[in-house]
């Protein structure tokens, strides 16, 4: 049988026999549930189900966010009523499946609607990160399948994937879905930039990988030869859309972006990533402002990795990143690898801060404030904070406090005096001079990014 429930088990680590039954148990309710009813593609509503459940396996999900996934659509689509739901599987379940079915989708039928429906995920969410697992997941085959929903709707799902799901699974740090969710939805958004962009890669896709390849077992050579022998190497092939942004960047000169493929080295522990670093460094030259250390300074997101872009000796340029298999796990699932999501005891509901704040913004100040592109900045101490690209000092300053705006007087940036007005770039140590003669001007509004420095200053001005 092709949507076997037994697949999706035997792929499970550390799983309780209770828990094996409660999956088989939920597969076998939402299969009678949504007996003879079908798709767009025509194909049994069933495999979508199954589907759902299966890409929340592969995340390494408990068995209660393996379950919601079958039932999903059980409370939208069919007769079960809430009650049955609590009664056959429990209260953490029916929450879950209550707080996918009450999102529905996240339409642009008016902004008020619109919303609402994502401050209803943000808050099902904050209550327990499952719900938007299990609604990323949903998401995922719906737009596998999207070809065959009506011309009409396609657009406007893929570029509501685009803008909203896309970026929150990025904040999240599930990588694994954000790159698939990306890459699907770019032709319904933009098919000419994808068909160029595509025809671009079949022609040097071929001879770049022969070339990296060549460069892989030469740089596992001279680890080995070095005593570093505990490690394996693999390609990390950037996704279509990221590499089209890329592209734009450069103004539409491919031979401007060097890491299309990249080398990805998996070592035992931390200190054999720089050990690692220095072999690699002996041996191949590094561009220069190309080596970025996200172990000692982790992305807001929780990504760790060396990452150095070396000469190959031949003409080209590499870029290779070098992590351990634990930081490995967590570039790919991100808050979904960590075990406080599972089933081991610990709390499941602990709130994410940044999704808890977004419940008082609107859709376009959430885009703009949350979703965007982000830099990383620090403090004097050493504290990142986090802000979309184009943010000036004093966002940053607002970021840390409201009084440290309101009495803001100058900024040091590096160690050197700038004007408050500076836009802020990535990995710049911010140091705000503050003045308790000194207020907030209003002109302040030109120079600022967030909602939460704006809000400030007019409320003081």
């Amino acid at each position: 049988m092709e949507n076997d429930v037994e697949k999706i088990i035997a792929t499970l680590k550390k799983t309780t026999k209770e828990e094996k039954e409660l999956i088989r148990k939920a597969y076998q309710f939402a299969k009678m549930a949504h007996q003879g009813q079908k798709r767009n593609s025509g194909e049994p509503y069933f495999n979508h189900l199954f589907e759902t459940a299966k890409n929340i396996a592969e995340l390494d999900m408990d068995a209660v966010s393996i379950s919601s996934g079958f039932l999903h659509d059980v409370l939208e689509d069919t007769d079960t009523k809430p009650e049955t739901i609590e009664k056959e599987f429990g209260k953490e379940i029916l929450f879950i499946v209550e707080g996918v079915s009450k999102i529905g989708n996240l339409r642009y039928h008016g902004a008020d609607r619109y919303n609402e429906a994502l401050r209803k995920l943000l808050f099902a969410t904050s209550k327990d990160l499952r719900v938007l697992i299990v609604k990323f997941c949903d998401r995922l085959h719906n737009m596998e399948t999207l070809s065959f929903v009506p011309k009409e709707k396609q657009e406007r799902i893929a570029r509501e994937t685009l803008e909203i799901y896309v970026p929150i699974a990025y904040r999240l740090g599930i990588r694994k879905l954000s790159r698939r969710l990306e890459d699907l939805a770019f032709p319904f958004v933009d098919k000419e930039g994808f068909d160029e962009i595509s025809s671009l890669l079949k022609e040097s896709h071929d001879e770049r990988l022969e070339s990296l390849e060549k460069f892989r077992k030469k740089v596992s050579k001279e680890l080995a030869d070095s005593g570093l022998t505990n490690f394996h190497s693999d390609y990390r092939v950037k996704t279509i859309y990221s590499l089209y942004k890329k592209y734009l960047k450069y103004k539409k000169d491919i031979e401007k972006i060097n890491d299309i493929l990249a080398m990805r080295l998996m070592v035992a522990k931390t200190e054999d990533c720089y050990r690692a670093l220095g072999i690699i460094h002996s041996v191949w030259k590094p561009q220069p402002g190309k080596i970025k250390d996200y172990i000692a300074f982790p992305k807001q997101n929780g990504y760790q990795s060396l990452h150095t872009t070396v000469f190959t000796g031949n003409g080209d340029l590499v870029e290779i990143q070098i992590r351990t298999e634990e930081m490995h796990k967590e570039a790919e699932y991100g808050i979904a690898a960590h075990s406080l999501y599972k089933s081991d005891g610990k709390n499941k509901k602990e709130i994410m801060p940044w999704i808890q704040t977004m419940l008082n913004y609107s859709v376009n100040e959430i885009k703009k404030n949350f979703l965007s592109q982000r830099i990383f900045v620090f403090t004097p101490k050493g504290d990142v904070i986090d802000l979309p690209v184009g943010a000036s000092a004093i966002d940053f300053a607002y970021s840390i406090h409201s009084d440290i705006g309101n009495k803001m007087a100058g900024v040091k940036i590096d160690g050197k005096l700038s004007a408050i007005n500076s836009i802020l770039k990535d990995r710049e140590i911010i140091e705000v001079i503050t003045k308790k003669s000194a207020k907030p001007n209003r002109k302040w509004l030109e120079y600022t990014k967030t909602s939460l420095a704006k809000k400030h200053i007019k409320n003081n001005t």
